[in-house]
C-alpha cells in the first residue's frame, strides 16, 4: 500500500504520455503544427531518432545501446525509488522520483515498440525492435527574432528561444529533476551538522 500513491503517479504520466503521442500520431502528419496559444505554444509532430533535445546517436548500435541503457535506467529508477520509500525519506522526493520513472518508461515504450508498432524505426537500422524514434510535440518558440547588424559573429541570423521540441514524458523528467535540485536540502540534509 505504501507504494501505491507513488506507482499510480508514475502510471499516470505514462498514460497521458502515451495518450497524447497516440492522439498525435495518429491525427497529424509528420512534420506538421498548429497553434494551441498563439505564436509562442505550439504542437510540432516530430520524430526524435536521438536523445533529449534532439541530440543524435549512431544509428546502427548507438540506438541500441541508447534504448539498452534507458531500460537499465528505467530499473535503477524503480529500485532506488522502492528503496526511498522504504527508509521514510521525505514525500517530496518520493515524488520526484515517481515522474522520473514514469517519464523514463515513457520514452522507452517508444524505444522499444513504436519500431514495430508504429512502423517509425528509421529504414537502414538492423531491426525495428529497439530501434523506435520517440514522438516529440511539445514546442515552445516564445522569441522568434533576427539579430541586430551590431551584433559581433551572429548579425542578421535567426535567433529562436525555446527551440527544443520535447513530450510529456520529457516534461516529467524535467519537472522531477527540477524538484530535486530547488528542494535538495530538504531531501537531503547535511547529517555531518547533526
Amino acid at each position: 500500500m505504501k507504494y501505491t500513491k507513488y506507482l499510480l503517479i508514475s502510471v499516470l504520466v505514462i498514460t497521458v504520455d502515451q495518450a497524447v503521442k497516440l492522439a498525435v500520431h495518429s491525427n497529424m502528419p509528420l512534420n506538421t503544427e498548429f497553434s494551441v496559444f498563439g505564436d509562442w505554444f505550439r504542437i510540432h509532430y516530430i520524430l526524435n531518432s536521438g536523445m533529449a533535445f534532439g541530440l543524435k546517436v549512431d544509428r546502427e548500435y548507438g540506438k541500441l545501446l541508447l534504448t539498452v541503457f534507458r531500460l537499465f535506467a528505467m530499473g535503477g529508477i524503480g529500485y532506488y525509488l522502492i528503496s526511498l520509500i522504504n527508509r521514510q525519506v521525505p514525500q517530496g522526493l518520493c515524488w520526484s522520483i515517481a515522474l522520473i520513472l514514469g517519464g523514463a518508461v515513457g520514452n522507452l515504450i517508444d524505444s522499444v515498440f513504436y519500431g514495430v508498432f508504429l512502423n517509425n524505426a528509421p529504414l537502414d537500422t538492423i531491426s525495428p525492435w529497439f530501434h523506435g524514434q520517440v514522438i516529440d510535440m511539445l514546442y515552445f518558440p516564445i522569441i522568434q527574432t533576427t539579430f541586430p547588424s551590431w551584433v559581433p559573429i551572429w548579425a542578421g541570423q535567426s535567433f529562436e528561444f525555446f527551440r527544443p521540441i520535447f513530450n510529456v514524458a520529457d516534461t516529467s523528467i524535467f519537472i522531477g529533476v527540477a524538484i530535486i535540485l530547488i528542494f535538495q536540502k530538504q531531501f537531503f540534509p547535511d547529517k555531518s551538522k547533526k
